[in-house]
C-alpha cells in the first residue's frame, strides 16, 4: 500500500482528481480546524454553521456526508467525529480510522483524500499516525492501493523517511 500526500491548501486539493475529501473534528475544538476548517470555509461557513446549530457535534462515531460540488472539485465531503480531544487516545485514532475506511467502502469510493484522526490538532506524531492508519487500512481486504493523505510537507517527509526506514529494517530480518 503507498502513501501520497497533498498539503493542507485549498489550491492543492483543487488540483486533484479525487471522489472524496474525508476529514475529523473535535467536540470541544471550534471553530474546526485542520481540513474541516479550510472545507468550511470554501463551503461558506458552512460547517460553522451546522456546529453552531448542534446538526453537526463532532462526538466520537459520529458521521456527517455532505455534498462537495459545486465549490469542492470532490462530490462528497465526509466529516468525522472524534469526540474530546482530552480523551482521544490510540484507540479512539484506530476506531475512527475503521470507520473511515469502512464508509469509503461502502460508498464504493475509491478515490478518496483522507485527513488521518486527530493529525490536525497534532494528537499523534505523523509516523505514529500513519503506521497507525495503515494496519487498519490492511485489515479492509485489499480494497485500497494507495491513499493520499493531508500533511504539511515537513510531516510529509517524516512519513517518507519513516516508510524508507521501516522498509530497510523489514529487509534486513
Amino acid at each position: 500500500m503507498e502513501l501520497h500526500f497533498v498539503a493542507p491548501e485549498l489550491r492543492r486539493l483543487d488540483e486533484l482528481p479525487t471522489e472524496a475529501l474525508a476529514c475529523c473534528l473535535f467536540s470541544d475544538v471550534l471553530p474546526p480546524r485542520g481540513l474541516a476548517g479550510l472545507l468550511s470555509w470554501r463551503l461558506a461557513g458552512r460547517l460553522d454553521r451546522l456546529l453552531e446549530g448542534g446538526f453537526l457535534t463532532g462526538r466520537a462515531g459520529e458521521v456527517l456526508l455532505l455534498p462537495g460540488r459545486p465549490r469542492l472539485v470532490a462530490d462528497k465531503v465526509l466529516l468525522f467525529g472524534l469526540g474530546p480531544r482530552s480523551s482521544f487516545d490510540e484507540r479512539a485514532f484506530d476506531v475512527v480510522a475503521d470507520r473511515i475506511l469502512s464508509t469509503l467502502v461502502g460508498l464504493c469510493i475509491r478515490a478518496a483524500v483522507v485527513e488521518l484522526p486527530g493529525r490536525h490538532e497534532e494528537a499523534f506524531a505523523p509516523e505514529l499516525a500513519a503506521d497507525r492508519f495503515l494496519a487498519c487500512a490492511a485489515r479492509h481486504d485489499d480494497a485500497f492501493d494507495s491513499f493520499l493523505i493531508v500533511e504539511h510537507p515537513a510531516a510529509q517527509r517524516r512519513i517518507t523517511q519513516h516508510m524508507i526506514e521501516e522498509r530497510r529494517r523489514i529487509r534486513r530480518l
